[in-house]
């Protein structure tokens, strides 16, 4: 197995961790094109390294995970790999936050979910969340989600990491 490149510093600035992590999921999905393992070790290294990180200890992420279009309802999403608590298993587009990203196909930075009209609490110790959907081709894939336990756990910086990260995913993977 390849050496993959660790984050240094847990004290490391979100300017500086986001390349860090992006070098992580480039290092893991270059050789690997299949989809399952990507996204299996990819929910991995997001959930342990932002959960590592002195920035976010005050703001605890407890789920980082995917959730894919079902093959068989193009307006549902489904779980797929993740790191955390049991989560929903299924979430229509019309709801909730994973919903409204798949539907607009723009991330998602929501400050307090419990203010986000049709919020789905699948853990009720999250209360902020970030989600990035996965296009590939004008083709919604799925999405990558990730939930804090404080409010306002997410800004600009994590949204333009995550979407650097989901781009390198995307373009790794055969789906």
């Amino acid at each position: 197995m390849k050496d993959i490149p660790r984050i240094t510093s847990s004290t490391a600035a979100k300017s500086e961790f986001y390349p860090e992590l992006l070098e992580q999921i480039k290092a893991i999905t270059e050789d690997q094109s299949y989809w399952v393992t990507n996204l299996s070790n990819a929910a991995a290294i997001i959930y342990h390294e932002l959960r590592g990180l002195a920035f976010f200890q005050a703001k605890p992420i407890n789920w980082a995970g995917f959730y894919l279009v079902d093959p068989n309802d193009d307006q549902k999403l489904i779980l797929g790999p993740f790191q955390g608590k049991v989560a929903c298993t299924e979430i229509p587009f019309s709801k909730g936050v994973c919903g409204a990203a798949a539907t607009t196909r723009t991330t998602q930075v929501i400050k307090d979910v419990h203010q986000f009209p049709g919020h789905i609490a699948c853990d009720s110790a999250s209360n902020s969340e970030i989600v990035v959907p996965l296009v590939k081709d004008g083709r919604l894939l799925g999405v990558l989600d990730i939930d804090c336990e404080e409010t306002e756990g997410f800004d600009e910086c994590d949204q333009a990491g995550l979407e650097a990260v989901a781009k390198v995913i995307i373009d790794n993977c055969a789906w």
